[in-house]
């Protein structure tokens, strides 16, 4: 299975950054980044991957972006030598020619171990922040998300692998190898060609996140792997399967894109360990904050409510009129946390949603969370996972250190990196 680590902040517990053993006076030092990837790179997974945003929310409630991501990959990339390198790439926000200099940069200085995730952002404040008024429309974005690859691939492709002859008594590339684009599209005007030489790879690995039908399209058509969310077994495969179909509809390989569900997981001894670490996270939440977050979920108001007592009875998912995803992802998350009949704390559920949203939340020893893992793939749900530790850099260790070698022995994750492996072979892509 393929193994990514998703950093975010102090982790991915909302709480997280509260916590006595959070890293949260390093969020602005890169030694903090280089220790996450080092390691992750001592547990052999395959990339971290640096999520983004436009703007600042709710500054006093956790950090946010602390770092610019492809800033710091640049620094990281110095202190590994292995690990994948994904950054996020917002096509609303970029153009492609600088997004395609920066990535083909970076692949260069990493010796072939770039990704770039390609969001289209979502906020109003993030546009106000490029000087937009507010986001263009969802088709809008997703049309330009769609030029912006096709373009970024021709940018990479405008040199060819052997265009750089090197000849110092006379000529350094070769003109006849190095390619105009002379893109005139409907978001786009780009001459090229690309002032960078062909990335080590040929091209970064494209990565690609979308939930939407729109979203999923666009997965289809260029994505070479995919992050997904998924509650549980069967959304994932639910997931899995359409895009995959889609895939195959687009002609392409539908095997060989990997489909990687965010995965938090509390790792302890015991079950009962594992429930502490998480209980001690939850304690930690804001309540007043946190009620006012499920009310807007459910569309109800919850300050009132006792975090203590069992969660209420809510309306059924064919009553509600509100945001369907996120409210069946409640229910679902209440149905398996009831046990003979005694439904979760209102607490717990807050848990839940602080730490990975909707994600896919793994609680117990090194080797049931192994056993979990390893029904997912064999049912078709997952390729693979995108850790999202709850707090960083703890629950990273807990991971990396006990259930990596359960796997390993298994037989269902690599020991070591292939010799001289770029990014793109360890997916199992072929250099284009």
């Amino acid at each position: 299975m393929h193994l990514n680590l998703f950093v975010y902040g102090c982790g991915h517990h909302s709480a997280a950054w509260r916590h006595p053993d959070s890293q949260l006076e390093r969020l602005t030092s890169i030694d903090y980044y280089e220790d996450l990837a080092l390691l992750s790179e001592r547990g052999r997974l395959d990339a971290i991957f640096f999520a983004d945003g436009h703007s600042a929310r709710e500054v006093d409630q956790a950090p946010g972006w602390s770092v610019e991501p492809i800033t710091a990959l640049a620094a990281v990339a110095a202190r590994t030598e292995r690990i994948g390198l994904v950054t996020t790439v917002s096509s609303t926000f970029f153009t492609p020619f600088h997004a395609a200099r920066h990535l083909a940069s970076l692949d260069h200085l990493s010796r072939g171990r770039i990704g770039a995730n390609i969001v289209t952002s979502m906020w109003d404040a993030e546009a106000r922040n490029h000087s937009l008024e507010r986001m263009p429309a969802h088709a809008e974005r997703y049309a330009r998300a769609d030029e912006f690859i096709e373009t970024l691939i021709r940018l990479w492709d405008s040199w060819e692998d052997d265009a750089i002859v090197g000849d110092r008594a006379g000529i350094y590339a070769d003109p006849a190898k190095v390619h105009r684009i002379d893109h005139a599209g409907e978001h786009f005007r780009i001459d090229g060609p690309l002032t960078v030489p062909r990335p080590p790879q040929g091209r970064p690995v494209l990565f690609q996140a979308g939930a939407s039908e729109t979203g999923r399209a666009l997965a289809a058509r260029w994505a070479e792997a995919i992050y997904a969310v998924a509650f549980d077994i069967e959304a994932g495969r639910e997931y899995s399967g359409d895009v995959k179909r889609r895939i195959a509809e687009a002609g392409r390989d539908a095997s060989s894109v990997a489909i990687l569900p965010g995965l938090v997981a509390y790792v302890g001894s015991t079950e009962e360990e594992a429930r502490r670490k998480k209980a001690a996270l939850d304690a930690l939440l804001p309540v007043e904050h946190s009620l006012a977050q499920l009310g807007l979920f459910i569309e109800q108001d919850a300050s009132g409510w006792d975090v203590d007592a069992p969660m209420p009875e809510l309306p059924p998912a064919s009553e509600f009129t509100g945001p369907q995803g996120r409210y069946r992802t409640i229910l679902r998350m209440i149905e398996v946390d009831t046990v003979d009949g005694v439904r979760p704390t209102v607490r717990q559920v807050l848990g839940r949603l602080a730490a990975g949203g909707g994600h896919a939340t793994m609680i117990g020893t090194p080797e049931g969370i192994a056993d979990e893992m390893q029904r997912w793939v064999e049912a078709g749900a997952a390729d693979g996972f995108n850790l999202m530790p709850p707090l960083l850099p703890g629950s990273l260790e807990d991971f990396v250190e006990q259930v990596v070698p359960v796997l390993q022995r298994r037989g269902l994750f690599r020991r070591e990196y292939g010799e001289r492996e770029m990014f793109r072979e360890r997916l199992g892509l072929p250099r284009p």
